[in-house]
């Protein structure tokens, strides 16, 4: 008799965790590893935030709260999404969870039942088509090509709906590619999306505040607010403020929905962190300064990291609008072996001989369902980067 339940058999492990435990047992050993697979911020938490957070402890704000956050929290992320998105969501149309992540597993095993179609554009984040396949979903992958910037085209979507696709999942801007849409790019899906009423839609904000040259990301009801019964419009505190380890993600959507994730969510985790909560408060509500400064090194960094790589023999980057990812095109360094004698027949094969011969963590593509591609976060101090681009050109010139 198996230990594990069958559901584990349909997902794998995050391979971007993967990677990163690899560079680390190697660093362990003594290498000298730079990682760039991680997604997540190397500037610390704005000191107005930790604030918040040790006041909330002081003043005793260690206990249970609602299911759903506290109230001034909702207030909060009513307050954001009025301010920065033009949306209208009550506190009680609000859920606040561990997490982005869990606001995704909750929508997605409340709602789908088995053989449900989530429509799922590609490059995608790697736990998305793993979400759906928990929930005994079916993950249905429609490819963004390079050639037309990683976007959806809005034929594709209507190509690929059926009369069992419960979900449309869009990530704007994008991880991996950084790709970013603007409202009138948003129109076209919307357009596709108000034609097939059986559809709902989950929009993945959590890097909204990281674009760059004066690009805004759009959202899908502020660009379709007739889309607002059947949308969940997802955000949180990650990215933008820093706060990967806080543990803060939210969402808003209809009352039926939001209800029915707070059920699934009073019988797994119940309420995330009080303490986060707080702090999450202040993020939302407080100085917005510290996040133009981390826009501003990230914008540096991207400059340097895409120029930096369309150097690189047999390496195609486009330069992405948002996120703080590069998601470089590897099909002329395939078919070729390294300097270490390693084979590179596929990006698996690229990235970990990178890794073991140059001492770079990237992801490979086909984590993301884009094969012949590989992922460099350039969320790391500008030296770590110029280095590692050194070493990821000194490994493309040594294949042959």
């Amino acid at each position: 008799m198996s230990l594990t339940a069958e559901r584990l058999d349909r997902i794998s492990p995050s391979q971007t965790i993967a990677i990163s435990q690899k560079a680390r047992a190697l660093q362990a050993t003594g290498r000298n590893i730079i990682s760039l697979s991680a997604g997540e911020p190397d500037f610390d938490t704005p000191d107005n935030i930790k604030r918040a957070a040790i006041a909330a402890i002081e003043k005793g704000d260690t206990k249970y709260t609602d299911v759903a956050g506290t109230k001034a929290l909702r207030e909060a992320v009513s307050l954001k999404f009025k301010r920065d998105n033009g949306l209208d969501y009550a506190p009680d149309e609000i859920i606040v969870s561990t997490g982005g992540k869990q606001v995704i597993f909750n929508a997605m095993l409340a709602t789908m039942d088995a053989g449900d179609e989530a429509i799922i554009p590609t490059p995608c984040w790697v736990s998305y088509p793993d979400i759906v396949q928990l929930a005994e979903g079916k993950p249905v992958f429609v490819p963004c090509p390079q050639n037309n910037g990683f976007k959806l085209r809005a034929e594709d979507l209507e190509a690929a709906i059926t009369p069992k696709t419960k979900w449309f999942i869009l990530n704007n801007p994008c991880n991996p590619t950084g790709a970013a849409y603007s409202a009138e790019e948003l129109k076209a899906i919307t357009d596709v999306l108000l034609r097939h009423p059986h559809v709902w839609i989950f929009t993945d904000d959590i890097y909204e505040h990281l674009a760059y040259d004066g690009f805004k990301p759009a959202t899908i009801v502020g660009v379709e607010p007739r889309l607002k019964d059947r949308t969940l419009t997802m955000n949180g505190c990650s990215k933008g403020y820093a706060m990967t380890g806080w543990r803060i993600g939210f969402a808003g959507g209809p009352k039926a929905l939001i209800k029915a994730m707070d059920k699934l969510q009073s019988q797994s985790t119940s309420s995330t962190s009080s303490v986060s909560q707080a702090a999450a408060v202040e993020a939302l509500t407080g100085q917005q300064d510290t996040i133009k400064v981390m826009v501003e090194a990230y914008k540096a960094r991207r400059d340097l990291v895409v120029d930096a790589l369309n150097a690189c023999p047999g390496i195609i980057c486009r330069k992405p609008e948002g996120a703080f990812y590069v998601f470089a095109g590897i099909h002329g360094c395939l078919g070729k072996t390294s300097a270490g004698g390693a084979r590179i027949e596929t990006d698996e094969d690229f990235v970990v001989a990178l890794l073991e011969e140059e001492g770079v963590a990237a992801v490979h593509g086909s984590a993301f369902v884009a094969p012949g591609h590989f992922r460099i976060s350039y969320a790391t101090d500008t030296e770590s980067l110029r280095e590692a681009c050194a070493r990821i050109k000194r490994f493309c010139e040594g294949l042959r």
